[in-house]
């Protein structure tokens, strides 16, 4: 018999009752744990983090009317408003049970229990659990994002006329529900412009939900985006939903939609036309209400030239197009940025003061900027890392121009075999170094030092 993944706490003041519950369901969930009096409860939940709460609704001798289990169900969802809660009790009625369900319940349960529906219930409230956890997750760090990428947005405003064209359009299209696509090289943040774009809609307070298509191997691209069925193949044990899925009532944000196979991009075609989809194995037909933007830094009109790409998607993707200028084609735009940069990165790594001379602002305007507002955020985070002073000079910065060249030969000395693999990484990322690090196994801060280490260039 496997034990399922699972905290259950029970509270009922009969010693039978709870060692039957505590017996049977600990032959079938990780934990389970008992109280007698609800009293407890605080410091229980305080100490405790449970998956399912098994409430009884009656704790006075000669008291059935259930009136004290509705009160500690109050009390327990004003210490954790997400908490599943089962009520249990001998005298069950109808109106009893729905004001339970009222009051914020899970599921109402009678004694004597059927144990197969006992733990179908308790399975279905786990999984509840689970779901309404990484639903909070998901939107606790998307406020967090938001809040960087909004400040991260607003250093732009009023700077270079490109980007003051930007923000207009943004102003204009982000009310609607039109499908964008922005373009533009790497690291010039088109993400950055995706959120401020939901931010400004009218789905704002709904998901954001990103996918990064470049980052999907060739078998997980259909059942990510569009989920799967129990049962659908192999490794699919559980029923789950797909990005697009997930994304409804918000935003979802295609990311180097120019990756999508062939073979796939009918199928999300034929999601846009008609908001609905069906998971892998399944028959079902789920209506899905989304907004659509997509991004990529290649040329869809050349991959459809070359029939890789199909062209009936991209007008269906392209209703408004953004592209977005290179950093070196908005050289007024690096101080500001290079400024809040300097500002972000002294915060987390507790270097206050920390002001960039001019020579420093000079150089970092006179560089092209391949890996764009990317490479300046990184470069910024690594000088800063690296300077032992409180201002930061032109020679404290260092920009990867170099080329990876192969070799016959072996190399067998381990200081030029890491030389090596760091600048294969870095070029191989792009010059995106979390990138590059996650690669070679190291942290980021490692990664910088064994830059200045080599002297890479």
């Amino acid at each position: 018999m496997s034990i399922s993944k699972g905290n259950i706490l029970v509270i009922d003041d009969n010693k039978e009752i709870r060692e039957s519950l505590e017996l049977f369901l600990g032959r079938h969930f990780e934990d389970v744990k008992s109280i007698t009096s609800p009293k407890t409860l605080v410091t229980t939940l305080n100490n405790h983090s449970f998956d399912v709460i098994l409430l009884d609704m009656n704790f006075s001798p000669g008291k059935h009317s259930g009136n004290e289990g509705i009160y500690w169900l109050k009390e327990i969802l004003k210490i954790d408003k997400s908490a599943i809660v089962i009520l249990i009790t001998a005298y069950g009625k109808v109106k009893l049970a729905v004001n339970g369900i009222k009051e914020g319940a899970f599921d109402f349960m009678l004694k004597p229990w059927e144990n197969e529906k006992l733990l179908s219930t308790i399975h279905a409230g786990i999984k509840l659990k689970k779901s309404n956890q990484e639903i909070k997750q998901l939107k606790d760090q998307q406020n967090a994002l938001s809040g960087n990428f909004t400040n991260q947005f607003k250093l732009t405003e009023g700077l270079s006329t490109k980007m003051k064209e930007i923000i207009e359009l943004i102003s204009k299209v982000a009310g609607t529900d039109a499908n964008i696509l922005i373009t533009g090289e790497n690291g010039t943040g088109k993400e950055l412009i995706a959120r401020e774009i939901h931010r400004k809609s009218n789905r704002s307070n709904r998901i954001f939900m990103p996918v990064d298509l470049s980052a999907l191997t060739e078998t997980l691209f259909e059942s990510e985006l569009f989920g799967y069925k129990k049962g659908a193949f192999t490794d699919a044990k559980e029923d789950r939903p797909g990005k697009i899925e997930i994304s409804d009532k918000g935003t979802l944000f295609l990311d180097e939609i120019g990756d999508l196979p062939l073979h796939l991009q009918s199928k999300l075609l034929t999601v846009i036309q008609t908001k609905s989809l069906s998971r892998i194995g399944s028959t079902k037909t789920r209506n899905i209400d989304f907004r659509l933007i997509c991004a990529t830094n290649k040329p869809l009109h050349d991959l459809i030239n070359e029939g890789t790409f199909r062209e009936d998607l991209l007008f269906r993707i392209n209703t408004v197009h953004i592209n977005l200028p290179s950093l070196r084609q908005r050289k007024e735009d690096i101080l500001p940025l290079a400024e809040y940069f300097v500002l972000l990165y002294s915060k987390k790594y507790k270097k206050q003061g920390i002001k960039i001379t001019k020579s420093a602002v000079s150089k970092l305007e006179g560089y092209a900027w391949p890996g764009n507002i990317r490479e300046l955020k990184h470069s910024i985070e690594r000088a800063l890392i690296l300077s032992n002073e409180n201002k930061l000079k032109a020679e404290d910065f260092s920009f990867f121009e170099f080329n990876v060249t192969s070799t016959d030969e072996d190399i067998l000395n381990l200081a030029e075999l890491e030389k090596q693999a760091i600048k294969k990484a870095i070029v191989k990322s792009e010059g995106n170094m979390s990138k590059a690090s996650e690669m070679l196994g190291i942290s980021r801060t490692t990664l910088y030092f064994k830059i200045s280490k080599y002297g890479l260039q």
